[in-house]
């Protein structure tokens, strides 16, 4: 068997839930198999480098500034503490502030890579039946592929390490190169991958959640007739559905749901390794009462002095009668007993994943990565870029409205494919706000740079802005890697 490569326990909390689920996570089992010098030929040992390979992925307490990072510079989200995301909201990001913030994901997703790099290299040595082998590998070609496609997302191409022999110091993959290698990882794991729900624990690769992948994958590298294709597989898999109401689809009891295809799993756990910290910054930090609902501050919220808010632009083009922004907290009541105005001062707050039973600090809503209503407007997104507008595009996206109590659209609503492609992005905005895609749906529709130049106000947004800079200190190490052009 090959040596055993250094592996990090820095989220093992993630491990035991992911691995053990989410009832009995802290109870300790000892594994007498789990010696250092046979830690990968069991089972147990395999599935922990995988399981933190997993964590490293899609560690939640990253996850909303990971959101920030793709909002803080569109039209949608603000961040009034300002501090290094002020940096990303004024374009004037550097390869220091993409090396001192984490969530921009250049570590974890390198560290993801490398754990899923261990079993792919030892899994064919381990005393495990062919199937759990056919499992964990394409488990592990799964979250490498994804970590790969956040990484091109970010920065562009990367190095592409393959294995954990590769030499410290490789070059960036070219396009083609990494644009193949995720695609071919995805498609030729599918098979292997199981059903969803048949799944061995909730949050594990599956079929629904690799074609969701593929889906948008091919949108935002404009491979439009792939991705109208994937987005109908997944329909055609007759599993997945619009959840009936917008607003109690992100709540903690009703997780699990028909509209979810792939979430970042978050419990109340108040040591936060696994914990959704959303609400901690969209709490405003005078706030006492919702006017609205009547919610109340209660003992176990807390505020972050990081103030997460919507823009004015946005939340104002919603419809009256768009159900969806009744999640949205556009005024409150501070402590004093006054009512403080946030729409209209770049101030309201997302309450998408408030959980009132939170523990301190701690709320267990679940961060969807990819659902049902995304893979209908991508769909709608790429037939209507291949044909312009069509009625299948409109039939798609009326389904979305529907839910949100709002009218169909009519064919004749729309003459051109820019006109249809400007609605789609409005769509996309009301169903997927703080769920981290906006910068993306901007980059492939043409209009990231527009965006900051004619609603933000950025004058010097420029075309090399849509992608980060490499960090400096993977600069620093790796004399081969080449800035990205404008840094």
């Amino acid at each position: 068997m090959k040596a055993l490569k250094k592996i990090s326990y820095g989220f093992f909390a993630a491990v035991l839930l992911l691995f053990s689920g989410c009832e009995d996570y802290l109870k300790e089992e000892v594994h007498s198999q789990l010696a250092p010098s046979n830690f990968l030929s069991s089972k147990a040992g395999m599935e922990n480098v995988l399981a933190s390979g997993y964590s490293y992925a899609l560690v939640p307490f990253f996850k909303k500034q990971q959101i920030g990072i793709q909002e803080w510079c569109t039209d949608i989200a603000y961040n009034w503490r300002g501090n290094w995301s002020l940096d990303v909201m004024e374009f004037s990001w550097d390869p220091l502030v993409i090396e001192n913030q984490s969530g921009f994901g250049w570590y974890g997703w390198y560290s993801a890579i490398r754990n899923s790099n261990i079993v792919l290299e030892n899994v064919d040595e381990a005393d495990v039946s062919q199937a759990t082998k056919s499992l964990l590998s394409s488990e592990a070609r799964f979250i490498r592929a994804y970590s790969y496609y956040q990484m091109f997302l970010n920065f562009g191409p990367v190095p592409l390490r393959k294995s954990t022999n590769d030499p410290l110091k490789l070059p960036r993959a070219s396009e083609e190169e990494m644009l193949s290698f995720i695609e071919t990882e995805v498609l030729e794991i599918i098979p292997a991958l199981p059903d969803p729900g048949d799944e061995p624990n909730y949050q594990r690769a599956h079929k629904g959640a690799a074609r969701a992948m593929l889906c948008e994958f091919y949108l935002n590298t404009k491979q439009w007739q792939k991705g109208a294709d994937m987005a109908q597989d997944i329909i055609n898999m007759g599993i997945y559905e619009l959840y009936p109401d917008y607003v109690e689809m992100f709540k903690v009891e009703n997780e699990k749901n028909s509209e979810f295809i792939w979430v970042i799993v978050c419990d109340r756990n108040p040591n936060r390794a696994m914990t959704n910290g959303w609400m901690n910054s969209a709490f405003p930090l005078d706030f006492q009462r919702d006017p609205i609902t009547g919610l109340e501050w209660q003992d176990n919220f807390d505020a972050f002095k990081d103030q997460f808010s919507l823009r004015d632009v946005f939340v104002n083009t919603f419809s009256e009668d768009d159900t969806r922004d009744d999640n949205i907290l556009k005024s409150w009541i501070n402590k004093n007993g006054d009512t403080i105005v946030g729409l209209g001062n770049n101030n309201a707050r997302e309450f998408k994943y408030l959980d009132v039973d939170a523990g301190f600090r701690a709320h267990g809503n679940d961060y969807p990565i990819f659902r049902f209503a995304d893979v209908l407007m991508l769909r709608a997104e790429a037939l209507n870029e291949l044909n312009g507008p069509n009625q299948v595009s409109l039939d798609l996206i009326n389904m979305v409205r529907e839910r949100a109590g709002l009218e169909d659209l009519s064919l004749g609503d729309f003459s051109t494919k820019e006109a249809l492609r400007d609605h789609i992005l409005l769509e996309r905005g009301w169903e997927l706000r703080s769920e981290g895609k906006r910068r993306l749906t901007l980059i492939r529709m043409g209009k990231f740079i527009e965006n900051a130049h004619d609603i933000l106000g950025i004058s010097y947004a420029q075309p090399h802005h849509t992608r980060f800079p490499l960090p400096q200190v993977a600069m620093d190490a790796n004399e081969l890697l080449e800035q990205n052009p404008g840094y």
